[in-house]
């Protein structure tokens, strides 16, 4: 038998493990990620509330009617007991009604396209205050963040105010990925042609981990950034210190930043141009091509056959069952993305055949 020095020594390593481990989904630095981090708390007491009694009647149970003891009760004949079905049945009844209820709160409450109530527990938000907006580009295997407002844009870095609430967009250039910082919020997706949104608040200044959560391809281990938790005074400082770049993120150098790479460095970019976002999000960076937006629009309208083309569609009553009944006689106009209508250009009539 081994000496109960080393048995002790086998008990406490897997809390030596734990204590080198950051806990920082349970002890997280915003309000939103502290949260979501107390129901991971609350549901995993309630779990243990049956996990725990039953290991523990199990080993009971084994050691009272173990073959040696003699003394131990044998009933062959027994096979029911209502107190006991009502023990087994009801704890766990009580405990799943206990987290349907937390479970139904908790989502509308901590919904991600809700914009913040509080800055933390008992701290409301300030009526004169406005979301700090930061549009966010998931691009192969990088991280893109543009600053409307403030006009600049930057790779793998975010930051934000302290106890500022902070609007995150989120799009794609190509797979879907996962924006995931664990000290501010739980992870949402980023999908091409698609946005996501996500209200979040960070409490504590500092420098957080921020990664993609979902596989994206080879530079996914890479796909890393950080975010800072900063002063307003140390949040100006940052914008200033990248409007001081004198590089423009146009579309033309979007163009080429969105080509894959692994592990970029962070960049900045003093100027973004005018609705990048908006081009991306709408896959038309390239002017040559139509924007998705444009394509629905007229799609809405029922495309060749809508507004544009709905009058002169058939010269006369076609009748499919006769064979000499006449062809029908459609209007199509040409569009450009200047031009999405296609007001400018003269229509052209087009006589198909059924």
């Amino acid at each position: 038998m081994p000496p109960l020095s080393k048995l002790r020594g086998l008990l406490l390593l897997p809390l030596a493990l734990l204590a080198g481990c950051n806990m920082v989904v349970l002890n997280p630095s915003g309000d939103i990620a502290r949260q979501q981090g107390q129901l991971i708390i609350i549901s995993t007491v309630l779990m243990l509330l049956i996990i725990v009694p039953v290991i523990g009647l199990t080993i009971f149970f084994a050691w009272k009617y173990r073959q040696s003891n003699k003394e131990a009760n044998y009933s062959p004949e027994w096979d029911h007991s209502t107190e006991l079905e009502l023990a087994i049945w009801a704890a766990p009844l009580m405990i799943i009604i206990a987290l349907g209820a937390i479970t139904w709160i908790s989502t509308h409450t901590l919904d991600p396209y809700r914009p913040l109530r509080r800055i933390e527990a008992n701290r409301p938000v300030p009526e004169n205050v406005k979301p700090l907006t930061v549009e966010v580009v998931a691009l192969d295997w990088k991280w893109l963040f543009i600053y409307p407002e403030q006009g600049i844009a930057t790779v793998n870095e975010v930051a934000a105010p302290v106890d500022r609430p902070i609007e995150f967009k989120i799009t794609a250039s190509s797979v879907m990925n996962a924006f995931y910082v664990p000290a501010l919020a739980g992870m949402i997706y980023a999908m091409p042609s698609m946005e996501t949104r996500l209200n979040a608040v960070i409490n504590q200044p500092g420098e957080f981990e921020g990664f993609s959560a979902n596989y994206s391809g080879a530079g996914f281990s890479g796909m890393r950034f950080k975010f800072h938790g900063l002063s307003n005074e140390g949040f100006d400082q940052w914008v200033q210190k990248a409007r001081a770049e004198s590089t423009e993120l146009s579309r033309e150098v979007y163009q080429k930043l969105e080509k894959p790479s692994e592990r970029e460095p962070v960049r900045r970019f003093g100027t973004v141009a005018p609705d990048l976002y908006d081009a991306i999000l709408n896959r038309c960076v390239d002017r040559n091509k139509m924007c998705m937006k444009q394509m629905m629009a007229i799609d809405a309208t029922g495309g060749i056959g809508g507004p544009n083309g709905a009058y002169n569609i058939a010269r006369k009553p076609w009748q499919p069952d006769q064979k000499n009944s006449p062809t029908r006689s459609y209007v199509t106009a040409m569009c450009t993305v200047d031009d999405p209508a296609g007001m400018s250009l003269p229509r052209t009539n087009f006589r198909i055949e059924e």
